[in-house]
């Protein structure tokens, strides 16, 4: 992996020239990787001679109340252990910095002596880091700040992809495989397999089920991404038709896939099974302080396997891996977890570099091997910015992706010479 950064003035320097404190942070829905990313900064510092770390108890909101943790004594040991450890070893949060909390977070900061931060997080971390370097420039405050990509949707805008992506997408991708095994030996029992991913507005996460393809398995049949609503009634039909068809369906849905009417997907089963029971239930049952709508009232995988039960006479069963996806060490793509380090060592360099009010981005080089190189990104064009799939990555139908995704995403969940999916056999007999 390849990086080009160029920046701006020195950085700030103590009186025996040595680069003075950093401080780190982590946002948002937790990954599998992003302690690498954590790794990648706290060893990179070490590395550029920064004397010293600080790190965010959950996110802004540790900055914001002075609840910091210095890292600067952290034993070599300790880094490869929570390079293989999940989730946020700092603490996240997902939290709506106001424009009344600005003081306060540039008070703190200069009360420590930092002068670079990284932040590690994904489209609502983005408008903190920029908001944030935007008032120290206002300022005149010597204040760096570099944002590093994190996000298992997939959706930040200007980066190839984010890391936390490729993790999750081989699990889901195993998933896929391993469900349809499970289907395919007692197929008398639920026919219709239905897998719910997690996902925003985003159908990334959902999509990458169809690289369970590469491994030569016909899985799965049917994907539904929120970027192409649906119709209940084709549904039933992509169903009936599959399991003429094939004799059992694999179905790999988004748990915000909506309707063409605006329905949430499981609002919309549930009405057409019992006409008024949908009432009211397409209103979120909880909106974070980004306004960010969460429907976990009704799974549309569950109400889905209700109604095709009921209306195909066809038993069906839905799982809802939700937070395990994302969770997952044994599934880590190994190639995922290398670039979330190089991210978090590239933001601690672009700082050292003068670079702030930017993002670290991953760009793809076309050429036949996978290859990446690492380079920067004005905040202002990721903060709030939701990256979907583009209309070439789905098909016609609207019920699966195409060829140019599956190209796209697989070299992501990681390197097939280093770390093939797992093969899996069907007895012939």
């Amino acid at each position: 992996m390849d990086s080009h950064i160029q920046g701006g003035p020195a950085a700030p320097h103590g009186a025996d020239g040595a680069p003075q404190t950093l401080i780190v942070g982590q946002s948002g829905g937790p990954t599998t990787v992003i302690n690498s990313s954590l790794v990648g900064v706290i060893d990179e510092a070490r590395k550029q001679k920064i004397k010293r770390v600080y790190g965010m108890r959950n996110g802004i909101r540790g900055l914001l109340n002075g609840d910091l943790v210095d890292l600067s004594g952290l034993h070599p040991d300790v880094l490869p252990l929570l390079q293989q450890t999940p989730s946020a070893a700092l603490g996240a949060c997902r939290y709506h910095m106001t424009d009344a909390d600005i003081p306060q977070a540039i008070s703190v900061l200069q009360e420590h002596g930092i002068h670079y931060m990284v932040y590690i997080g994904g489209n609502d971390s983005a408008d903190t880091s920029h908001r944030l370097a935007m008032a120290a420039q206002e300022q005149g405050i010597d204040l760096r700040i570099v944002a590093v990509p994190k996000t298992i949707d997939n959706d930040l805008s200007i980066t190839d992809h984010c890391p936390g992506y490729g993790s999750v997408a081989r699990y889901i991708t195993i998933a896929t495989l391993e469900a349809t095994l499970d289907t395919k030996a007692m197929p008398d029992i639920y026919p219709v397999k239905i897998l719910e991913t997690m996902g925003r507005h985003a159908g990334w996460l959902t999509a990458s089920a169809a690289l369970s393809r590469s491994t030569g398995w016909d899985t799965p049949h049917l994907i539904y991404i929120p970027e192409r609503p649906v119709d209940i009634e084709q549904v039933l039909d992509d169903v009936q038709t599959t399991y003429r068809e094939k004799g059992h369906v694999i179905i790999v849905l988004s748990e915000n896939t909506k309707t063409k009417d605006g329905q949430t997907l499981g609002a919309a089963a549930m009405e057409a099974m019992r006409p008024g029971s949908g009432s009211g239930a397409n209103s979120p049952n909880f909106v974070d302080s980004f306004g960010h709508a969460y429907f976990r009232g009704i799974s549309p995988g569950i109400a889905l396997s209700e109604l095709i039960t009921q209306r195909l006479d066809l038993r069906a069963r839905a799982d809802l891996p939700g937070t395990l996806q994302r969770m997952s060490q044994a599934h880590i793509s190994v190639r995922d977890m290398k670039e979330a380090e190089e991210c978090g060592r590239a933001a601690v360099r672009g700082c050292l570099a003068g670079i702030t009010d930017q993002m670290v981005i991953l760009e793809r080089v076309p050429r036949p091997d996978y290859h990446t190189t690492i380079a920067m990104a004005d905040l202002q064009q990721v903060a709030n910015v939701e990256k979907r799939l583009p209309a070439d990555f789905i098909n016609d139908e609207g019920n699966f992706v195409t060829q140019a995704f599956i190209d796209y995403a697989l070299p992501l969940i990681g390197d097939p010479k280093e770390q093939p999916l797992p093969q899996y056999i069907e007895l012939q007999t």
